[in-house]
């Protein structure tokens, strides 16, 4: 290994040590700077719960370190007071995402399916595609081909399963991961949403047959969880 030039210790070393290292104290918030060394990417705004003052201060504060930035639900009005600082920031109105991006990370040849069962799914959906884009993959989008019109899916099957991964994001009984599950050779991250009538529950009949399903392969996030699946999915893309 490299030695630094005293021969105190290895460059190898130096790095394990400054993982568990710095974070900035913003008063209200710690920014764990050293997250994309240890993981890959640096750490993702949830803008729910959040100031517009406290978010735009980790906004500046990423930015002032180099970083990428990826908030989850955020506010049209909070877009708007990040943009004032940061221009090159990005809306995403549907997932109500906020991106700025400076760098590009790897960007594998395959490429990440994203499927929904129904329009109201598409949110979620979207939530997932944004985040999977975010960190250069290609994504592949399949919108509004649920078990209610059973036949839309055979029309996109091969492409579905042409992906290296794939999502499924339904409401309602949460069948459709199941279906494409039975019918993929490939790893697949189901998302319940919490879209339906009253026995859906918000989501947790979703939740509870998608943990359920006879489906091999398959993992589930929880309910509207669309960034966890998009993450997911990029690490396993990458690997």
């Amino acid at each position: 290994m490299s030695k630094i030039q005293d021969g105190s210790m290895s460059v190898d070393g130096a790095i394990d040590k400054m993982k568990y290292l710095p974070f900035k104290d913003l008063g209200h918030t710690k920014v764990d700077n050293h997250r994309e060394l240890r993981q890959g990417y640096p750490e993702v705004i949830y803008c729910q719960g959040k100031t517009t003052e406290q978010i735009v201060n980790i906004v500046d504060s990423m930015i002032g370190r180099g970083q990428n930035v990826l908030g989850t639900r955020a506010a049209k009005e909070t877009f708007e007071a990040v943009a004032r600082n940061h221009p090159e920031a990005r809306y995403h109105e549907l997932s109500r995402t906020l991106t700025i991006k400076h760098k590009e990370y790897s960007s594998p040849a395959t490429y990440i399916s994203i499927v929904s069962a129904g329009t109201s799914d598409i949110p979620v959906a979207d939530e997932a595609a944004v985040t999977a884009e975010f960190y250069d993959n290609k994504v592949e989008r399949f919108y509004d081909i649920g078990v209610a019109g059973i036949h839309r899916i055979q029309e996109h099957i091969e492409k579905i399963g042409g992906a290296r991964v794939i999502i499924v994001v339904a409401g309602m009984e949460g069948a459709l991961p199941s279906v494409i599950g039975g019918l993929v050779d490939k790893p697949l991250t189901a998302v319940p949403t919490s879209v339906g009538y009253g026995a859906a529950f918000s989501g947790i009949t979703a939740l509870f047959g998608m943990l359920t399903s006879c489906a091999s392969g398959l993992s589930v996030v929880n309910i509207d969880n669309g960034f966890g699946a998009g993450y997911l999915a990029s690490m396993i893309n990458k690997l």
